[in-house]
């Protein structure tokens, strides 16, 4: 706790981010996008943004927002667009955003490897482009499906011991100090962020054209993919858990589902093996 309330005067504006991550999948779309434009204003204000990094965001939110009105070969471009603009900021590619670093090389124990965190101004923003260009995938709750649910939560303790079996992962308990900032930013900046897009969007769109199991599967070999950077191992153990929370949020039609069972993985990981990964 100590180490949160040390870093509170610097992270403060990312609490008004949250407040329009949270307002925006509750379907309060307007107040969502107020609170984005605030938190948008005065990260300019603090120099963490540039005024063409703002252009570019608005560009883009404003071209997801027509998506939903777009047919056909408009409707294809348009969204495949959506997607480069999506991978790019996911991967930091736009410039003029200057991610706020919080942990430098930390490590979660003496076993697991060095460690470093930022707080992202761009990441995020690709949640409120998706539910603008689907909205739907907010809205399409459902009599839970408890075959597919079962059978994505019982994959992820099994994706632990895969990662013991592999020496992905070895046992490690316990918490560092700056869980409590990891939390916050892994649950709203990542796990929401990364659900919405691939679960949300990509796997409901895919679903929609070419049937639920291969959406589920296209989603997830993406998500795998997009992990690419921590080498082929880590593109399988992401393509894994892709799939289980793929089948949570089909079984539910609920996007916190998949949401919280990626954050609980996640804390999982952190709490009890060694995080990101042995040392």
């Amino acid at each position: 706790m100590a180490h949160f309330l040390s870093l509170l005067p610097v992270v403060w504006p990312w609490f008004i981010l949250i407040a329009a991550q949270i307002s925006a999948v509750s379907n309060r779309h307007w107040l969502g996008l107020t609170l984005l434009a605030t938190f948008g204003g005065i990260t300019l204000a603090l120099g963490l943004v540039t005024p063409m990094a703002i252009a570019i965001a608005a560009i883009g939110l404003l071209g997801a927002a027509g998506l939903p009105r777009l047919s056909g070969t408009a409707a294809f471009a348009g969204h495949l667009v959506l997607i480069f603009w999506s991978l790019a900021l996911g991967a930091h590619l736009i410039p003029g955003f200057h991610n706020l670093l919080v942990l430098d090389q930390v490590r979660a124990g003496p076993d697991s490897s060095a460690f470093t965190m930022y707080l992202n101004l761009d990441k995020p923003l690709i949640l409120f482009a998706v539910l603008l260009a689907w909205p739907g995938m907010t809205r399409g709750a459902k009599p839970i499906m408890v075959v597919p649910l079962t059978i994505g939560l019982v994959t992820l303790p099994a994706l632990f011991a895969f990662g013991l079996i592999t020496g992905a992962v070895r046992p490690e308990i316990g918490l560092p100090e700056w869980w409590l900032i990891f939390a916050l930013t892994n649950l709203f900046l990542t796990c929401l962020t990364e659900e919405a897009f691939f679960r949300g969007y990509l796997q409901s769109m895919f679903a929609s054209k070419i049937g639920t199991a291969l959406g589920i599967a296209a989603a997830s070999l993406l998500f795998g993919l997009a992990h690419v950077g921590g080498g082929p191992a880590l593109v399988i153990f992401a393509s894994i858990l892709g799939a289980a929370c793929g089948l949570g949020y089909y079984a539910t039609g609920r996007l916190w589902v998949p949401v919280l069972m990626h954050f609980g993985f996640n804390a999982t990981h952190l709490a009890l093996f060694t995080y990101p990964s042995p040392a």
